[in-house]
């Protein structure tokens, strides 16, 4: 039957006559056809209102009619409601109202009479037109949330060269405008931004950041500030700024922002790092390390915290009293912010992690050679304890060596815990890579025996290896280097291409035993990922003499 979609097309109609709006509402059995009758009215200027609650697909009107006449209510529809497809229908055969209305962009121009049979099909065919857009709507929209991806890896890979300062202007000037971003300034800032609940369990934790990721990006928007996202770190922000006053400005409003969303939620938590404005792009590393050396802190200290790199910077030269070792206090030795940088922390977070673990002691302590053993050796029983639970002998972490007297001063004692650390990570990083390579093959196969199944997607396959959606993504993407959604388009095309070329299956059947119900969508991301329709590739490999399909 013509005309019939999953969910029904809603058709309107406008008509002066009611011998003929009866006729035609009635002669047709709508619930039948496939359609939903929603509405009716004799004049244009009725129907305008009517139409705006209404939002039908299709609208069938009469030109000439009181009040308000049919092409003028065309052009107030398409004007407001462009996708509502219109069709004329009228007495009057004159070639100017037929070249109006295509003008307007009017779908179909009828004269009456004409009988039920005749105007269902007419419909039918509209409807065929309706479903067309709609399917290119849903192909564009799909194919750009599997593309969004891609973009989101792009940007972190453009913040790293941002903040590692060995790439030139103009070759950061180059990638931000592929990108779209726009980094053009005369006083830069980075902010590190980390929000979290105290309980990761609690029920809201998911949709609350959700919530408040969509207040952060619409806020930077605003303010053309520069978003990165560092996966489980937070987020980075780059400021912008034409004085150092205005950057300041922008930060407090950023940070008095970020504080009055968590108040609004219990048991959540944030740390910011703010790192020293720079007036070169070349510059902005020194920022970037500056808020690292705060946003470090967040490993020593509970609950929420804002702390600004220029004031630790401070801090450090201010002078320090005389050494007692009773001013020492148990909570600035505290054993778990060191286990826990170990458990989450990364390698580049290591260097400013060590420095601002020593510099919390608020005493001279580190001056003095017998806190510096006592520190070190605690450090190192501490690490080694950490080791042997990653499945490794303690010997892999270089004991203290007394000949050296490694504790001999501040500078080499923070030295040989920085190389501790340092290798703790390693360890830690192998034995991760060795879990997750296990993990990726998991998954891959996961792929390989389900990639026909429509409904595979990223969220089936991290319920399936128990781990969320968000962590797998991120461990997929840096163990393979392209994300979930590619890789899986790339398996499906790569075994499409098999199929074209080993079999003389149709593209509809070899659709659906990629993964693909519609053969549109097919079609579609096979031109988009191989440059050319399913049907040139297979003429492509078609030698002289084969029999073409």
């Amino acid at each position: 039957m013509w005309g019939i979609t999953v969910e029904k097309l809603k058709v309107f109609l406008v008509e002066d006559e009611y011998v003929v709006r009866e006729g035609i509402k009635n002669s047709i059995d709508w619930e039948l056809a496939g359609y939903d009758f929603c509405g009716e009215t004799s004049d244009g200027e009725l129907a305008y209102s009517m139409i705006q609650q209404l939002k039908p697909d299709i609208v069938i009107t009469d030109i000439k009619m009181p009040f308000m006449d049919g092409l003028t209510l065309s052009k107030l529809l398409k004007k407001d409601m462009p996708w509502i497809e219109i069709m004329i229908l009228t007495g009057y055969a004159e070639f100017d109202y037929a070249k109006e209305a295509i003008r307007i962009g009017v779908a179909e121009y009828l004269t009456k009479p004409i009988n039920s049979e005749e105007l269902l099909k007419e419909i039918g065919r509209l409807a065929d037109k309706i479903e067309e857009k709609r399917k290119e709507r849903e192909l564009r929209e799909t194919y750009q949330r599997e593309m969004q991806e891609n973009s989101l890896r792009e940007r972190k890979e453009f913040f790293q060269q941002l903040v590692a300062g060995e790439k030139t202007p103009a070759e950061l000037f180059e990638v931000a405008n592929r990108l779209q971003l726009d980094i053009s300034a005369i006083w830069y800032s980075v902010v590190l931004l980390q929000v979290h609940f105290q309980n990761r369990d609690h029920s809201e934790y998911s949709n609350t950041l959700i919530a408040m990721e969509e207040k952060i990006v619409e806020y930077v928007n605003r303010n053309q500030i520069l978003l990165f996202d560092r996966n489980l770190e937070g987020v980075a922000c780059v400021f912008k700024a034409d004085t150092t006053e205005i950057m300041e400005t922008m930060q407090s409003d950023f940070i008095e922002m970020v504080q009055q969303i968590v108040s609004e939620k219990e048991r959540m938590d944030y740390f910011v790092g703010v790192g020293e404005p720079v007036e070169r792009l070349r510059e902005l590393r020194y920022s970037f390390e500056s808020a690292n050396h705060a946003f470090a802190h967040r490993y020593l200290v509970d609950g929420s915290l804002v702390l600004y790199g220029k004031d630790i910077h401070k801090q450090r030269n201010q002078e320090k009293d005389e050494f007692h070792l009773e001013s020492v206090s148990p909570k600035q030795m505290n054993k778990k912010k060191m286990q826990e940088f170990l458990k989450v922390g990364h390698r580049d977070e290591s260097p400013y992690f060590v420095e601002e673990f020593f510099q919390a002691f608020d005493t001279n302590a580190m001056e003095s050679n017998v806190f510096r053993q006592y520190i070190t050796m605690d450090t190192y029983f501490g690490i080694a304890e950490f080791v042997e639970g990653l499945g490794y002998d303690k010997s892999e972490i270089p004991a203290p060596d007394l000949a050296e007297d490694v504790w001999k001063s501040k500078a080499s004692a923070i030295s040989y815990v920085k190389n501790m650390i340092e290798k703790a990570l390693e360890l830690r990083e192998r034995a991760a890579s060795n879990q997750y390579d296990i993990l990726v093959e998991k998954v891959k196969s996961y792929i390989e025996e389900n990639y026909a199944d429509e409904d595979l997607t990223q969220n089936v396959v991290a319920a399936y290896v128990n781990y969320s959606p968000n962590h797998l993504s991120t461990i997929f993407s840096q163990e393979t280097g392209q994300t979930f959604s590619k890789y899986l388009t790339d398996f499906r095309m790569n075994k499409a291409k098999e199929l074209l070329r080993c079999t003389a299956k149709r593209s509809s059947e070899i659709s659906k035993e990629v993964g693909y119900k519609d053969s549109h969508y097919f079609s579609f991301l096979f031109k988009k990922t191989q440059d050319m329709t399913p049907t040139q590739y297979r003429l492509d490999g078609k030698t002289d003499g084969e029999e073409i399909e």
